[in-house]
């Protein structure tokens, strides 16, 4: 068999451990039970009953190894007290010992190696004590190293298997960890592009106002010039256009089609859930009859929601601890963002209003006459809170 097949054969019985478990149990009952059946002269009966009793728990060595090794060991015990001879079914007491070490509790499996030690002793006592003391010693010996390979053995095993879940942990965490990153950088993109659209729309606005009122004024007197602030209108329009264009081509590329150019404050619990899914625990309330709300100021409020839990995801981590609350007032929109003070230390370096998230968002807040603060929290913590009017923007 060569390479891959021999993998992919393994892997098959790794998936099914119980089915291997019981193949094991048949195979050592057929070797040890039903082969030499006919040599137990005189307790045939008795001997296969004790066999069976032996080899049976076997199956259960994974799923159950303290209660199938006290299977053993009564089993054990009876064949002693019952006086049959030494049967081959007893090397299922030192696959019992390995069990032990390997998948049970630490002190089961000290408890499996006292007890295996003990009844080599026993049985060195019950079969060989005619003969001479040296090969009483001998005998005790040999089972007593029989025992303490087996239990060293399950041992490794232990340890091996710990490796693996180790390493398998560490893959699932660093899973975990570049979907935060790959999350953490598209959060930062769109608000980049966000940013960018609030200069294009805002500028170029303010400019083709300005040149309306300017035209209008200058229309009576100077046709020339009304001209040439129609002319500056559509220019700064057609590029206002173009650049709107090529950044919301950015926002359908590729699979970032899910999210909507232009979100709202109906869209921030799928964003809450979209946070939660990348590990944060965030809740979200939401006080009050939602109102109708002018599209800029629900933009206003998706992002400032957005940047905060960018930012309490950022410095806190896949274990922080946030929550977002939407309170809605017969003339705004007031909303808050609190987290559990793990990433306090970091937030509190940007707190300065240096950071571009909380500049971003005072900037935001001021465009709809509103008004937004961060700083701690009393007690740890970080705090964002902002008021939108309803309205639209100044």
């Amino acid at each position: 068999m060569d390479g891959p097949l021999l993998e992919h054969a393994l892997d098959r019985l790794r998936a099914r451990p119980f089915e291997v478990d019981v193949a094991l149990a048949c195979l050592v009952g057929l070797v040890t039970v039903v082969a030499p059946a006919s040599s137990y002269y005189g307790s045939e009966g008795v001997a296969f009953v004790l066999g069976v009793a032996l080899v049976a728990p076997l199956a259960w060595r994974r799923r159950a190894p303290v209660q199938a090794a006290a299977v053993v060991t009564v089993a054990g015990l009876a064949e002693l007290v019952l006086g049959t001879d030494f049967l081959a079914a007893n090397v299922s007491a030192l696959l019992m010992v390995y069990a032990l070490a390997a998948y049970a509790e630490r002190w089961a499996s000290r408890a499996g190696l006292a007890l295996g030690l003990f009844g080599a002793v026993l049985a060195s006592l019950r079969w060989y004590s005619a003969n001479s003391s040296d090969a009483l010693l001998v005998t005790a010996s040999a089972i007593g190293v029989s025992v303490v390979a087996a239990w060293a053995l399950g041992r490794v095993r232990r340890s091996r298997l710990g490796e693996v879940a180790g390493l398998a942990e560490r893959a699932r965490l660093l899973e975990v960890e570049r979907e935060q990153e790959m999350r953490l950088a598209a959060t930062a993109e769109r608000a980049r592009i966000a940013r960018e659209m609030h200069d294009v729309v805002a500028h170029s606005l303010s400019v083709v106002i300005a040149q309306a009122d300017g035209g209008r004024y200058a229309g009576r007197t100077d046709p020339e010039a009304a001209t040439g602030a129609l002319e500056a209108i559509a220019a700064t329009g057609r590029q206002a256009l173009t650049d709107m264009r090529a950044l919301l081509g950015v926002l359908r590329e590729g699979p970032g089609e899910e999210y909507a150019p232009q979100p709202d404050v109906a869209a921030v619990p799928a964003l809450v859930e979209d946070v939660r899914a990348s590990g944060l625990d965030v809740d979200l309330l939401v006080e009050g009859e939602p109102r109708p709300m002018a599209a800029g100021p629900q933009l206003a409020a998706y992002r400032i929601v957005q940047e905060s839990l960018t930012n309490v995801l950022k410095h806190a981590g896949p274990n922080g601890r946030a929550w977002v609350r939407l309170h809605w007032r017969p003339d705004s929109l007031e909303l808050s963002v609190l987290d559990d003070g793990r990433g306090a230390a970091a937030a509190v370096a940007e707190s300065d209003g240096r950071g571009q998230g909380l500049r971003g968002m005072h900037e935001r807040a001021q465009l709809h006459r509103g008004r937004m603060e961060a700083g701690p929290r009393a007690g740890g913590g970080w705090r964002v809170h902002a008021v939108l009017p309803l309205g639209g923007a100044r």
